[in-house]
Parts: structure tokens; C-alpha cells; sequence
């Protein structure tokens, strides 16, 4: 199937999650079955001024491809070069982030407080299509609180400006991550769009993701927190929405999964690093196990990298049964991220 200008084998594509989808993760959920892959975003304004800890997001792996780098800002200038430091690196496509709803970042003008300026976003967005051959897309929100939805006025000027897909999470900036994505509203956007549109919001589980892509007719639907519980949704979403039935992971599955990410963490970072993503991930795939508080207390104690995975080891797979494994193909939603 085609999404956008992309040739793709489904429409499950992995959220870009600020802190979360870096390389080894996006090179994870890969292999594990997202078609497309977004990197979390980058400041443009951090590449104008070379900072090395704002170009080190942007490193990627030819295993991670269709690879999109998101960037972030509010000044044209600095967007549409970094957008040329997109396509020079040789990403797939370049993704603007306009739907951060963080104070430090909607207070300059970048993020969700760009949609509040459709002249000045029609000018950005012109700049960073004329400036490279490669696609440009966006993530917005449906608007900036309750009395300002203007998503389908922002698809318009981005389809107007050359815009390969618009991404919409279903919040408003004042939402935040609270309260209920708002899939009716997408689907009415996609219904008078005249570029592609996926969808952003609470898709926790396979059936979900696939009956939203269906009612709403979209083109594709992001899967953001989801993953961080059952990082197989993407193969099972796939399976649904081509008809096939899907047998929950069981414990081996995981096990496999862990070997795969320390190898990919410790690959991808020098060892320290690795070492605090893996506290990270480990501690959200730990949620509603027994005594996951426990668990988790010890985990940010350990700074040994062979014990943390060690005891992750006795915690998951040892000392865990079959049954304590169903309870990951539940809705989880972890604050923060759709």
C-alpha cells in the first residue's frame, strides 16, 4: 500500500516520543513490524547553532528505513536549513513538530503555538518544502484549547504549501495527554482533506488501532505508548487488518525481546547510557507485574549493567508465570506520550 509518497507494507506507524525513539528503539520497533519510524524531536535551532547533543538525535541506521528526523522550532531560517540537514543526512523524509505542548517550547513560538499563526506556519512550511527534494510532513493537534480547533484550517495551508501528510493527535495543546483523543474529529478532517492524514491518540491495544484506521477512513494511525507495553502490536495490528487472527505474545517472546533491546541499547550508546534507557524501559514494561514497585525501586539503585539485567531476568521471566503475562495485551497509557 501507498502512504503518502511512501511504499509501505501497512498503515501502523511508531510515534516519535521525545526521549523514547531513539535509534536502538526505532531500529527495535522495526524489527518488530512498524512500517515507518519518526525520531523524537530535534531543535532546529540546537542544529543552527551545532549543538553535539542536538546532533547526536540525529543519527539513524539504514535499518530503521522509512526514517523520518522531526524537527522543532519557530524561526523559517533555522527550519528550512534544518530541514536541508535532513535530507543531507539522507533520512526518508523531514517531520515538523506542531503539536509540543511544552511551556518551554510553545513560549518561543515552536510546537503547538505555531498553529496559532497560519500566515507565518504558510510561510515556514513553503520555506521547508522549496528547500529540499525530499517529502515534508507535520504532527499537529486538533487546536490550541476548545475554542480554537482549527486542524482542518492547518491541513489546508500545509496541502497548500506542499505537505506530503499531516499527522493529527487527537488533543488540543490545552488537553495536554489528559482526557479522550477525539477520533470523530479526525475522521472529519480526513473526510475534507486533500492530502493524506494518520491519526494520533489512546490506541492501545491491535483492535483498536485497526477499527480507528476503519471508521475514520484515515491513511495510517500512529502507535506511541502502546509499544512500550506490547512491543508486538505493530506485527498484530498488521495481522487484524489483513484478516488474520493474533495469538497473544507468551514469555519466550519477551525474552527474545530483551536480549534484542540491552544488544541494540549497548550497541547504539556508550555503556552508561544504555544503561539509564534500559532503567527506563524496564521500568514501564514492569507496570502491574507483583511487586513491580519494589522492582522498580531497585532498579534506579542498580548501576551495575550486568546485575540490572540479571535481576530483570529473575524479575520477568523467572519468577513470573504464563498467566502474569496476559495482562500486557491490556489498554496501558503512560502520561506523556500518545
Amino acid at each position: 500500500m501507498r502512504l503518502g509518497p511512501f511504499e509501505v507494507d501497512h498503515p501502523f506507524v511508531l510515534a516519535p516520543m521525545a526521549g523514547i525513539t531513539h535509534s536502538p528503539f526505532r531500529q527495535l520497533m522495526r524489527e518488530m513490524g512498524s512500517s515507518v519510524v519518526v525520531s523524537e524531536l530535534v531543535s532546529a535551532n540546537g542544529l543552527h547553532f551545532a549543538s553535539e547533543k542536538t546532533l547526536e538525535l540525529m543519527k539513524f541506521t539504514e535499518a530503521e528505513r522509512k526514517i523520518g528526523l522531526q524537527i522543532f522550532g519557530e524561526d523559517q531560517t533555522n527550519l528550512a536549513a534544518a530541514s536541508k540537514m535532513v535530507e543531507k543526512l539522507g533520512a526518508d523524509f523531514v517531520d515538523l513538530n506542531l503539536g509540543c505542548p511544552v511551556p518551554k517550547v510553545v513560549r518561543k513560538g515552536g510546537g503547538s503555538a505555531l498553529c496559532r499563526d497560519l500566515p507565518k506556519l504558510a510561510g515556514i512550511l513553503n520555506a521547508m518544502v522549496q528547500s529540499v527534494s525530499i517529502p515534508v510532513t507535520i504532527k499537529i493537534r486538533t487546536g490550541w484549547d476548545h475554542t480554537s480547533i482549527n486542524a482542518l484550517d492547518v491541513v489546508r495551508v500545509a496541502a497548500d504549501a506542499g505537505v506530503s501528510w499531516v499527522a493529527i493527535h487527537g488533543r488540543t495543546r490545552a488537553q495536554g495527554y489528559s482526557g479522550q483523543a477525539d477520533w470523530d474529529l479526525i475522521g472529519d478532517v480526513k473526510a475534507k482533506s486533500p492530502i493524506p492524514i494518520l491519526g494520533n491518540g489512546d490506541l492501545t491495544t491491535p483492535e483498536l488501532a485497526v477499527r480507528r484506521l476503519r471508521e475514520t477512513g484515515v491513511d495510517g494511525v500512529l502507535i506511541g505508548r502502546a509499544a512500550l507495553r506490547n512491543p508486538f502490536i505493530f506485527r498484530q495490528a498488521e495481522a487484524l487488518w489483513k484478516g488474520q487472527s493474533i495469538a497473544p505474545p507468551r514469555k519466550e517472546d519477551y525474552r527474545k525481546f530483551f536480549v534484542r533491546q540491552r544488544a541494540l541499547l549497548e550497541g547504539g550508546f556508550e555503556l552508561r547510557k544504555a544503561t539509564l534507557h534500559a532503567k527506563k524501559f524496564l521500568a514501564w514494561y514492569s507496570a502491574g507485574f507483583p511487586n513491580c514497585h519494589e522492582y522498580r525501586k531497585g532498579i534506579f539503585e542498580t548501576q551495575d549493567p550486568e546485575q540490572l539485567w540479571n535481576d530483570a531476568n529473575t524479575f520477568f521471566f523467572e519468577k513470573s508465570g504464563e498467566r502474569e503475562w496476559d495482562f500486557l495485551q491490556q489498554p496501558f497509557l503512560m502520561g506523556g506520550h500518545g
